[in-house]
């Protein structure tokens, strides 16, 4: 069994999550690591390819050739 946990800041670690991990995995054995959450913009920006397509995209939205979706339609 696998679960992420998704906290704003460490401070979030709490008695009840803690409680939640023991009554979901009860007596098996278990691994924790725990890794800083990266902000997903800044990760994508970070791959000069990914800047790139996305500094393009952003520059048609603005000269309005952005295409419409509505979530509906997807």
């Amino acid at each position: 069994m696998y679960t992420t946990y998704h906290l704003s800041s460490a401070q979030a670690i709490n008695q009840d999550i803690l409680e939640a991990i023991k009554i979901a995995f009860k007596s098996k054995a278990i691994k924790i690591t725990v890794e800083e959450e990266l902000d997903t913009t800044a990760y994508l920006m970070s791959n000069p390819a990914n800047k790139a397509a996305i500094d393009k995209s952003l520059k048609q939205l603005k000269n309005g050739e952005g295409i419409m979706v509505r979530f509906e339609d997807v």
